[in-house]
């Protein structure tokens, strides 16, 4: 008999768990409470402008082809991926700019324009960012980390001490680099896992080599098609999709779980994998006497990520000073996570991400115009700042930054939509309305999140960003492979 399988959410995580397993002949249904697949990822079209709501820098192709090599299909047959070379342009407060390309030297070319000593640094930097990259693949990101025993492996000990787990990522960049454009253009690194650079571990200068060497994508129709793809295999996979549906309790019955309650009625299932957050999963369905291994204060213990402010503007006019991807970086870059994770108010002065999908897909806007993705680091929800009663005004800030660093238009935006915190709790049950989950800051959260598999709990697994292997988009990807893949070979 087939094993019922039940996913809550239809984001990455989910969708790849659902395709795997599917193929291997598990009988999946995926529930979802937003009317469409992607959980933080969503497309908008208005007025011809298209935006992608959520991730949009694209990196690590070879984890999401994974997906659909483990069904037997290829990727390029669901959707076409273009490497950006220039991938990323970086934009200073002095008004230097450095574009990162793949060649070392002509990055560093443009570093010596402001300083030579971090130019002559960065190709060790590179080979740093390599052999942690390296590390980091072969035992941590490919592998499941269920409980100690997982840890306490000889090779995992060895390369956990080999990581430097205690040492910050600020700390390592300084080993390199002494001028803060440089020590900010790579601090950014640790905003990708939702931290502070600050903060962060050392092992997150690996993406430094994720980005250069083995690349960042566009995605032909925007990043959404990466989700539209997941939905299409699953649906011939025979994946039963339910959407604007959501899941009220995960029941449980004898420590094993029975199936779930949801605006729908009721759904026996022999596993539950729930691809949302797993400390909003654990607060809001499953009664305490369920979890005792994840109490309210050890939820409230966790420190959640960074969130994000983002703005949709569709302007009738071109940008051709921004490329694809776009960073505006303040004067003081500590001072924005100071006010971030200690303060819990959004930074005095922001760095500013535009991700400008014309510039490489000009059907992405109507002719001559821009479909701009605005984002701005922001603290995930509290008390000391009210989004309902500070957006507009917010709003209205950024729009004025955007003004004065360069972008045409603004004020003639023919779309313009903003999405909070506070939405992005209420759409996608974000713990706090975190993007990332919890944070990576310091060794705790990074190399001992919350399991994939419950430990209160027969039958239960968790993908996504707040477990393991971490945040972003291709590792939550990875994340539904893993789990899948070691429920196949537990059921198989």
């Amino acid at each position: 008999m087939k094993k019922r399988v039940i996913i809550i959410g239809a984001g990455l995580g989910g969708l790849s768990a659902a395709i795997r397993l599917a193929a291997h002949g598990f009988a999946v249904t995926v529930l979802e409470q937003q009317p469409q697949a992607g959980g933080k990822l969503q497309r908008i079209v208005e007025q011809g402008y298209r935006f992608d709501r959520g991730p949009s820098t694209i990196t690590l192709p070879h984890m999401f082809a994974e997906v659909f090599t483990s069904a037997g299909r290829r990727m390029e047959d669901y959707v076409t991926l273009s490497p950006l070379d220039p991938s990323v342009r970086n934009v200073f407060h002095d008004g230097s700019i450095v574009d990162l390309h793949r060649s070392v030297e002509a990055v560093a070319l443009q570093i010596a324009a402001y300083s030579p000593e971090d130019a002559a640094a960065y190709p060790r930097f590179c080979e740093e960012a390599e052999r942690l990259y390296r590390i980091s693949e072969e035992q941590f990101l490919g592998k499941l980390m269920l409980g100690w025993r997982d840890m306490a492996r000889p090779r995992m000990a060895a390369a956990f001490a080999r990581i430097r787990p205690f040492t910050t990522l600020q700390q390592l960049l300084r080993h390199y680099f002494r001028h803060p454009n440089t020590l900010a253009m790579l601090g950014r690194y640790a905003t990708y896992v939702g931290s502070s650079p600050y903060e962060a571990p050392a092992i997150f200068a690996m993406l430094a080599h994720v980005e250069r060497e083995l690349g960042v994508y566009s995605v032909k129709g925007g990043t959404s098609s990466i989700v539209d793809a997941f939905e299409r295999l699953a649906g011939e996979l025979g994946v039963e999709l339910h959407y604007r549906t959501t899941v009220e309790r995960i029941r449980v019955s004898g420590g094993r779980v029975a199936g779930v309650e949801t605006t729908a009625g009721s759904m026996d299932a022999d596993i539950v994998i729930a691809g949302g957050d797993v400390l909003t999963i654990c607060e809001r369905l499953l009664r305490p006497e369920d979890r005792r291994s994840m109490p309210d204060a050890r939820i409230r213990g966790y420190e959640p990520s960074l969130s994000g402010f983002v703005m949709l503007l569709g302007i009738p006019a071109s940008q051709p000073q921004l490329l694809h991807h776009t960073v505006f970086f303040p004067a003081r870059y500590e001072d924005e996570f100071q006010s971030i994770f200690r303060e819990l108010q959004p930074p005095q002065a922001s760095t500013v991400y535009i991700c400008h999908p014309a510039a490489t897909e000009p059907e992405a806007a109507p002719p001559g115009g821009s479909s701009l993705f605005v984002l701005v680091n922001a603290p995930y929800l509290s008390e000391r700042w009210s989004w309902e009663e500070e957006s507009e005004r917010y709003a209205a800030r950024i729009a004025a930054d955007l003004t004065r660093l360069g972008v045409a238009g603004v004020p003639q935006a023919e779309v313009r939509r903003i999405y909070t915190p506070q939405q992005l709790h209420a759409d996608t049950a974000a713990y706090r309305g975190a993007i990332y989950g919890i944070s990576s800051n310091g060794a705790r959260q990074t190399f001992f999140r919350p399991a994939n598999r419950s430990r209160d709990i027969e039958g239960l697994w968790f993908v996504g960003g707040t477990t393991h292997p971490g945040g972003g988009t291709p590792i939550v990807t990875r994340s539904g492979q893993l789990v899948a893949e070691r429920l196949i070979s537990i059921y198989s």
